[in-house]
C-alpha cells in the first residue's frame, strides 16, 4: 500500500486519513517488514531543522504522521493539506482493537515503572483479549540495551510502543529498528502517562479548538521552553511559504 506525502521542510508527512494509516499499518504487520512510525509535531520539525542527524532519522522511518496541529495548519497553509490529523495516542487505541480482533502481540516500552504497568492495566480492561506480552520502563542506557531488545526479540511482538525521552525513543528505534523486527514499532512519547491516568489528555474543547498543546503548558509549565519551537515554527512557514515543501 502505497501514500502520499507533504515535505514539511524536508520532514515527509503522510496525507493519509485515520482510516487509511490503521489500513495501512495492518498491512504492515501482516508484511512482517519492520516499520518504523514516527507521531510528529512542529517541534519535532524544528529539531531536524537543527540536527542533521536527527532529520535523516526521521527521512528513514517508513511513515511519519501528522500528530502535531501545527503540521495539520503547515501543509494546509502551503497548499498541499493532510487528510486529517492522526493523534498518535488515538492511532494506538485503533491499533489495539485490530490487535485484538487479529490475535497479535503487542509489546510496552517506556515511562517509568509503575506508570507503564498501570498503563498496561488500563488497556487490558478496555481490550480483554488483547495479548500484551511484555511490559517495561524505559528507564535503561545504552548498557542494558542489548539485554532490552533480547527480551523484545523473545516475545516477538507484532506492536511495539515505546514511550521514552526524546532522545531515548525515535533515535533508539531507528538504531535498533533492524535488530528488534517487529513489524511496526511507533514511538508514543507520553502516551503511557495519559493512559494510566497520571497524566490527563485535553478537554474535547481544547483538542476540537486545536489547542491541546496550550492545556499540556498549563498543566506542565517547565515545557515552556521546549514549546517556544511552536511559534518559531509557525513564523517560519509563514515567512517561507515557497520553500516548506522544498527538500
Amino acid at each position: 500500500m502505497t501514500f502520499s506525502t507533504v515535505s514539511i521542510f524536508g520532514v515527509p508527512f503522510s496525507k493519509m486519513s485515520m482510516a487509511d494509516t490503521v489500513a495501512y499499518l495492518t498491512e504492515a504487520i501482516e508484511s512482517r517488514k519492520p516499520h518504523q512510525v514516527i507521531t510528529a509535531n512542529p517541534i519535532m520539525v524544528m529539531a531536524a531543522l537543527q540536527s542533521p542527524e536527527y532529520m535523516a532519522m526521521m527521512k528513514r522511518a517508513e511513515l511519519i504522521v501528522p500528530d502535531g496541529t501545527g503540521v495539520v495548519w503547515a501543509a494546509s497553509y502551503v497548499g498541499n493539506p493532510v487528510a486529517e490529523r492522526v493523534p498518535g495516542i488515538e492511532l494506538i487505541h485503533k491499533l489495539f482493537a485490530v490487535c485484538e480482533r487479529r490475535g497479535w502481540k503487542v509489546y510496552l516500552l517506556g515511562a517509568a515503572p509503575d506508570v507503564v504497568r498501570e498503563a498496561g492495566l488500563k488497556i487490558a480492561e478496555q481490550f480483554p483479549n488483547l495479548n500484551i506480552v511484555g511490559v517495561r520502563d524505559g528507564y535503561f542506557g545504552p548498557d542494558q540495551d542489548a539485554e532490552v531488545i533480547a527480551s523484545i526479540r523473545e516475545t516477538a511482538p507484532d506492536l511495539l510502543l515505546v514511550g521514552r525521552s526524546v532522545e531515548g525513543q525515535e533515535p533508539w528505534i531507528d538504531r535498533y529498528k533492524s535488530q528488534l523486527q517487529v513489524p511496526v514499532t511507533i514511538g508514543v512519547g507520553g502516551s503511557f502517562d495519559v493512559i494510566s491516568g497520571r497524566l490527563k489528555r485535553a478537554p474535547a474543547l481544547f483538542r476540537k479548538l486545536r489547542l491541546e498543546w496550550l492545556h499540556r503548558l498549563l498543566k506542565e509549565p517547565k515545557r515552556y521552553k521546549r514549546m517556544l519551537a511552536l511559534p518559531k515554527f509557525a513564523v517560519k512557514v509563514i515567512r517561507e511559504k515557497e520553500n516548506v515543501q522544498k527538500t
